[in-house]
């Protein structure tokens, strides 16, 4: 709760002000004007807040009235004990929209100044229940202020006219120019420094820890920010802080990731290293502009994810043994496979700490660093200077290693510096983006490899993805019926008959009534024998390729997840 004070000629007295309007505030400032006949039963129904967590701004339920903006300032005033003040008045007023982004005062439909000389600040508001700007205010100008209330329209002219006269729309350029943005980022950057704003992106990523989210995403829209965490691989909507600024919002969590919050026209990457709710957390931070403001996403990267080991992976006991034993070859290529999110770096991660000891050298080139791995030389791509996975793998042929990991082979050029180190007696671990482990082959070649040189150096692909695994304190048990056979063709697909049983969701707390918790890795490994290997050239197709390897005992990811 804000308390601003305030001077209207017959109040003296100290008036409370809440966040954007809640419901019942709502409800009872709609009721106020019903009774005075501005506004009928019916539009009060069809505009009030679907259910008790949705806000509602002052000037919606303007537009749903007859009343001018002037006679609905009054009523305004009038309902909240403040002053009012017209536009004469404030043309003749003292201004201070030279300490404020101009583009926050049009936003925000405020406009800060002093009425008469010797008088104290003032923010004229056409909303005096949007707590964030008063606050925000607060902080540029240091210091209490005066609240007065003003029609929407009044505040729109007096802004007009008052930026103009000031040169805060003069086209960028020239040392006025400079000095206003310089202003905007300060302002914007105390903003972002303020307690509510700190406070509000520690709660979210004290809340993304407890939900095990992979990925925070922070969206500005017309209607307000929207926040949605990543668990369990499905988006998940989260509340939005009420009492803090969009704008405010990213401009910390670029602070936090090192970025400049003065340039919103560029994507622009970033990490930083934090401590949450007792853990150590790397975060990646990446802004996008956007049509209403900057998006910006953020990857949760914990410290403390327990022991690699092989058998955490989820691989079948017979993938198990041939993984280990592609793991004993002295040189070649193996590849993981899958799309973004399918956990190829912690497959990845897990082979290294297997392959690592005293006997062998191993240099990674990674985007970005996710694990580290203590005895392991681990490097991060930097593009902007040049240090990318080419030029990395590049440099590494000559650091004399036993093991090399490529984060990813993005083009042809790090595709060949890759063969041609698996050639040299290398073994080399990397990644592509592929839908099965048959179709890396294909996909190899078209960035180039010759078919003679992958028949000599591809060892192996690892395709994988990752399932939701049922939360075992909440799953239900069902016995299958022909009718539910009959109804889902997916129980026929997996070869179950009436009488089986099965489990399905059903939603406690402990999973935050989803119905599942965790996920468990499904794999298919592809080993490259001589019947596949002969496959290999210049028109291999995938499917040529999926049929030779399951006559050859492969098991695909979907018999895999079957067995599972």
């Amino acid at each position: 709760m804000l308390s601003i004070k305030t001077k209207p000629a017959q109040i003296d007295q100290t008036i409370p002000v809440s966040a954007t309007l809640p419901v019942g505030d709502w409800l009872e400032f709609a009721g106020y004007l019903a009774r005075k006949h501005s506004i009928t039963g019916d539009l009060i129904t069809k505009s009030a807040p679907n259910h008790p967590g949705k806000e509602k701004k002052l000037r919606e339920l303007w537009e749903i009235t007859d009343l001018s903006a002037n006679d609905f300032a009054d009523e305004v005033a009038h309902f909240h004990k403040l002053p009012r003040v017209d536009l004469p008045q404030l043309l003749a007023a003292s201004s201070l929209a030279e300490q404020f982004s101009h583009r926050f005062l049009r936003e925000t439909m405020v406009f800060p100044c002093r009425i008469r000389e010797g008088a104290d600040n003032t923010l004229v508001v056409a909303d005096p229940t949007d707590v964030t700007t008063v606050r925000a205010a607060e902080l540029v100008l240091g210091g209490p202020i005066t609240l007065a209330v003003a029609s929407f329209e009044d505040i729109a002219t007096v802004l007009s006219e008052r930026i103009g006269d000031e040169g805060l729309t003069a086209p960028q350029g020239g040392e006025a120019a400079l000095a206003q943005r310089n202003d905007d980022v300060e302002s914007l950057r105390d903003l972002a420094s303020g307690a509510p704003v700190v406070r509000a992106v520690n709660d979210l990523l004290e809340k993304a820890a407890e939900l095990r989210a992979t990925d925070i995403h922070v969206e500005p829209f017309r209607g307000g920010l929207v926040l949605r965490m990543r668990v369990d691989g499905l988006l998940r909507l989260v509340p939005t802080p009420a009492d803090v600024l969009p704008q405010a919002l990213i401009s910390r969590i670029k602070i936090l990731a090192g970025l400049n919050i003065a340039e919103r026209r560029l994507p622009q990457d970033g990490a930083a290293h934090l401590r949450i709710a007792r853990s150590d957390i790397d975060i990646r931070v990446a802004t996008m502009p956007a049509q209403y403001g900057e998006t910006a996403v953020i990857r949760l990267l914990p410290k403390d994810r327990g022991v690699l080991e092989t058998a955490k992976l989820g691989l079948s006991s017979v993938d198990k043994k041939t993984l280990h034993r592609l793991l004993e070859l002295p040189h070649g290529m193996i590849v993981v496979t899958g799309p973004t999110g399918s956990g190829k770096t912690t497959t990845l991660a897990t082979m290294l700490t297997a392959l690592n000891d005293t006997k062998r050298k191993i240099l990674t080139i990674e985007d970005p660093i996710e694990y580290e791995i203590r005895g392991i030389n681990q490097s991060q791509v930097k593009p902007e200077i040049g240090l990318t996975f080419a030029a990395a793998l590049r440099a590494f042929v000559r650091q004399d290693p036993d093991v090399i990991m490529v984060g990813e082979v993005r083009d042809a050029e790090t595709a060949h510096i890759a063969i041609h180190a698996a050639l040299t007696g290398h073994l080399v671990l990397t990644t592509l983006h592929t839908e099965t482990a048959a179709a890396a082959v294909p996909r190899l070649l078209d960035l180039g490899v010759e078919g003679s040189l992958l028949q000599s150096t591809l060892r192996s692909v690892i395709a994988q993805r990752l399932v939701r695994i049922l939360c075992e304190r909440c799953k239900i048990e069902r016995e299958l019926t022909t009718a539910l056979i009959a109804s889902d063709p997916r129980y026929a697909m997996l070869g179950l008959k009436a009488g089986d049983t099965v489990h399905e969701p059903g939603g406690c707390e402990r999973c935050s009534g989803t119905g599942y918790r965790g996920r468990t890795g499904v794999f298919e490994v592809l080993e490259i024998n001589d019947e596949v290997r002969g496959l290999i050239g210049s028109r291999t197709d995938s499917q040529t390729i999926a049929r030779a390897a399951t006559l050859a005992g492969m098991t695909t990811m979907f018999e895999h997840g079957v067995a599972k």
